[in-house]
């Protein structure tokens, strides 16, 4: 009986020295790390890190996902040139999209065909006759009261155009370049817009599950408004180009086509393409006199106003119109951030944004708009 009180204190020595070890080793292994220094902290320093790592890689690939946009850009058109005859003629995907790229060459070589000798006479000749009618327009200038001032202000975008023309070597290269980029851009968009839906697809994979059936939804909507923003451009820029052109033929300003074609295209640019475009027609018609300058002015005002009220609002009435005020902002934020460029992707890139903000809020507004993520 004496020797049972002695055997249980051993069993309850080993029994605590077993218990406490672990809490000794983990006690150990936290005071082994400098002050301040745990885990979850570390892993936030890491974090940190690969974030700012990220930023930087996608800064340097700046250039790529200009041409990565740029694809899409084409794919979009191809598809919308190309879905009526998917829809109407059932034709599969890939000849869809082939017959559409087909039918745009042939389009470009038919009016290069029928227009493209005068296109370049009266490219030459305008020109030719620019320079004289800037001539003109500033002898006109010194005989009014105002003329010195104003001419010293002409004189000092002078000196600045000449800084300009010093750096022409190196835009001449960036516009080869550029060159690449929109061949490169040209042959990816169509891989895209023939198999847009596998490759959509495959991006949303890399998303979390419960996130893909809303960003399928917003990829969807604004690839459709971005699409119908296309098509009514497009439709807005061969009626601008066809009633300055034809405008200007009718008041006897040289090279109307050639002008025509200008405001044609610079309409692809809100706001500030016309503006500009209108430049030159306005200059070569004041070499005339005062009635053709006035009927000119008229001309391009009267156009932007249809343009503008009846036009726009007639083939983008399926989509949205951005405002006005917000388009101008976009072209020249856009134009500061990304340069040249940013001028051509500033509304493909505000019709994307503007449509998603819009669904968003609409969703909102019917009570089903998604969580932000907690």
């Amino acid at each position: 009986m004496a020797a049972s009180p002695k055997s249980t204190p051993k069993r309850t020595s080993r029994t605590t020295v077993s218990k406490t070890e672990p809490k000794a080793v983990a006690t150990a292994s936290v005071e082994a790390l400098p002050q301040g220094l745990t885990t979850g902290f570390m892993h936030r320093v890491l974090f940190v890190m690969l974030a700012v790592a990220l930023a930087w890689l996608a800064l340097k690939l700046f250039g790529l996902w200009l041409l990565i946009f740029g694809a899409v850009i084409i794919a979009v058109i191809l598809r919308g040139i190309s879905g009526p005859l998917i829809r109407y003629l059932k034709l599969n995907e890939t000849l869809a999209v082939v017959l559409a790229l087909v039918g745009v060459l042939a389009l470009i070589s038919l009016t290069m065909y029928l227009f493209g000798v005068q296109i370049a006479i009266q490219v030459e000749t305008l020109t030719r006759e620019l320079p004289a009618a800037w001539a003109a327009f500033q002898t006109r200038l010194h005989a009014m009261p105002m003329g010195d001032e104003i001419q010293a202000q002409f004189n000092a975008l002078g000196q600045q155009a000449g800084g300009f023309a010093s750096k022409l070597p190196g835009i001449a290269g960036n516009i080869l370049s550029s060159l690449a980029n929109i061949l490169v851009a040209t042959i990816a968009g169509v891989m895209l817009a023939m198999h847009p839906g596998k490759y959509r697809d495959g991006l949303i994979t890399l998303f979390p599950q419960n996130q893909r059936p809303a960003l399928l939804e917003s990829m969807n909507t604004s690839g459709e408004a971005l699409k119908k923003w296309f098509i009514a451009q497009f439709i807005s820029m061969v009626l601008v180009g066809v009633l300055v052109g034809v405008g200007l033929a009718i008041i006897g300003v040289p090279s109307a086509l050639a002008l025509g074609l200008m405001a044609g295209l610079a309409q692809f640019v809100p706001v500030v393409g016309p503006v500009l475009s209108a430049g030159p027609g306005l200059l070569l018609a004041g070499v005339g006199g005062t009635e053709p300058f006035l009927w000119t002015l008229a001309l391009y005002v009267g156009v932007s106003q249809l343009e503008s009220n009846l036009l726009t609002p007639m083939v983008q009435r399926q989509i949205s119109e951005v405002p006005m005020v917000l388009t101008l902002f976009a072209i020249v934020g856009f134009a500061g951030l990304l340069g040249p460029m940013g001028v051509l992707y500033a509304m493909p890139i505000t019709v994307i944004l503007f449509s998603l903000i819009k669904r968003y809020l609409d969703l909102r507004e019917a009570g089903v708009a998604p969580k932000p993520p907690a």
